[in-house]
């Protein structure tokens, strides 16, 4: 577990929101990922310094907050943008060029998949399925779906969020 490479922005009253929440849940019967699931609506993602809070705070190592946090798909270690992106690399989707798709929003918006930009505008990831093969190729921005995909649309697509 190291520092990640994105500089941790938290304010006193976001840790001041967490640890209200953790005193109030501590004695709930299994409050962990509860007590999770609320660090990551206030910071948005739970880097260190965040885990570092909810071990403190439920006197348990860091190192069990560290395997739920990476466990469940749910949690996120790295921030994720206003707009959270997500390009099916499934078969379907993988035959009908989304690698293609991938590579040009990596190209559009100057970072590579798992990262995310620098205003925090959007993030991008990959996904095995999206549930959605008969658009194939398909992405998500947030909970929105963009199907029959080609790299020459994704300007367009991005421009709907800016």
């Amino acid at each position: 577990m190291s520092k990640s490479a994105t500089a941790f922005t938290g304010t006193k009253e976001q840790e001041k929101e967490l640890k209200s929440f953790i005193s109030a849940h501590k004695n709930d019967q299994g409050p962990l990922i509860m007590i999770m699931q609320e660090a990551q609506k206030i910071y948005g993602y739970l880097p260190i310094e965040v885990q570092e809070i909810i071990s403190k705070g439920l006197n348990i190592p860091i190192e069990k907050v560290y395997e739920v946090a990476t466990f469940y798909a749910q949690f996120n270690l790295t921030p994720r943008g206003k707009y959270h992106i997500s390009v099916c690399l499934g078969t379907a989707c993988y035959v009908k060029g989304s690698q293609k798709v991938l590579d040009a929003l990596e190209q559009k918006l100057n970072i590579k998949s798992g990262g995310c930009t620098e205003d925090r505008k959007f993030s991008l990831d990959s996904c095995r399925c999206l549930g959605a093969c008969g658009l194939a190729p398909v992405m998500k921005v947030n909970d929105e779906v963009f199907g029959k995909l080609t790299p020459d649309k994704v300007p367009q697509i991005l421009a709907n969020f800016k």
